[in-house]
C-alpha cells in the first residue's frame, strides 16, 4: 500500500504547493480544511477547488469557533487588517495557536488513519513573522506527537514535513508550476471579497504579489487594488 498523508490546505499559494509536493512524493493525500471563524469564506472555497484538481483520497473539513476568543484581525472584525506593509514584529493577523490547534487535530486524523506524515506549508523565509511558522515550533510540536498518541509511544511514529519552510516565496511558485500547480485557484488575501478577489493591499497579498514578481512569471491573482510592494 502507498504511504499516507495527512496535508493540511487552506486554499492559500502556499498550503496549494505544499499538496503538491506530498502528491509528487507518493503520498496517498488526506486534505484538511478549518472553517475557523476567519473574516471569509473565500479560501474555503479555494481549497475546495485546489484539492477538486489534485488526487486527494478525501478533503476534509473541520469547523472551529476561534472568533469566539478573538484576538486576530482575521477572527475579529472590529481588529483592521493591517495595509502599511510587513512590519517585521509579529502582526495582528497572528491567529493565537492556530498551527498549534490545527496540527493538533491533523495528528489525531492521521492517527485514525494509519497515516504518519502530516505536511503543512509554513515559511520562515517570506512570511508575516508568525511564531507558529518557525523550524523550533513545528521540530517540538512532532516531539510532542510522538510523545502524546499511541502510534508514537507504540514506536510507529510522526513526522512534521514542511517542504516550503526555507523557500522564498518565489522558489515556492516556481516548486508549484514545475508541478502544474494553478495558483488562479487560490486566495491567499487576509480579508479578500466573497468572490475571491484580493486586497492587493495586505501583507498575505504584498508578498504574494512580490513573489510573482521575483519569479518573473504572470500573476493570476484577481485583485480589488493593484498591489503595492
Amino acid at each position: 500500500m502507498r504511504k499516507k498523508a495527512v496535508v493540511l490546505v487552506s486554499g492559500g499559494l502556499d498550503s496549494a504547493t505544499t499538496l503538491a509536493v506530498a502528491i509528487a512524493q507518493g503520498y496517498q493525500c488526506y486534505a484538511l480544511s478549518f472553517d475557523y471563524g476567519q473574516r471569509h469564506n473565500a479560501e474555503l472555497e479555494a481549497a475546495r477547488r485546489v484539492t477538486a484538481s489534485m488526487a486527494v483520497v478525501e478533503h476534509k473539513f473541520i469547523h472551529l469557533n476561534l472568533d469566539s476568543i478573538g484576538g486576530s484581525a482575521l477572527t475579529d472584525s472590529e481588529i483592521a487588517v493591517p495595509v502599511d506593509g510587513v512590519s517585521g514584529q509579529i502582526p495582528v493577523t497572528y491567529v493565537p495557536a492556530r498551527n498549534t490547534v490545527f496540527l493538533s487535530l491533523a495528528l489525531g486524523w492521521a492517527e485514525v488513519l494509519d497515516a504518519h506524515a502530516i505536511f503543512i506549508g509554513v515559511n520562515a523565509v517570506d512570511y508575516s513573522g508568525y511564531p507558529d511558522c518557525r523550524p523550533a515550533f513545528i521540530a517540538t510540536f512532532e516531539k510532542l506527537a510522538n510523545l502524546a498518541t499511541k502510534s508514537g509511544v507504540e514506536g510507529q511514529g510522526f513526522r512534521i514535513y514542511t517542504p516550503l519552510i526555507h523557500l522564498t516565496k518565489a522558489q515556492i511558485i516556481r516548486e508549484g508550476l514545475s508541478l502544474s500547480v494553478d495558483y488562479s485557484q487560490t486566495v491567499s488575501c487576509y480579508q479578500a471579497t466573497s468572490e475571491g478577489f484580493a486586497c492587493g493591499r495586505c501583507d498575505a497579498c504584498r508578498l504574494r504579489a512580490v513573489g510573482f514578481a521575483a519569479a518573473n512569471v504572470p500573476d493570476p491573482t484577481r485583485y480589488v487594488n493593484p498591489p503595492v510592494f
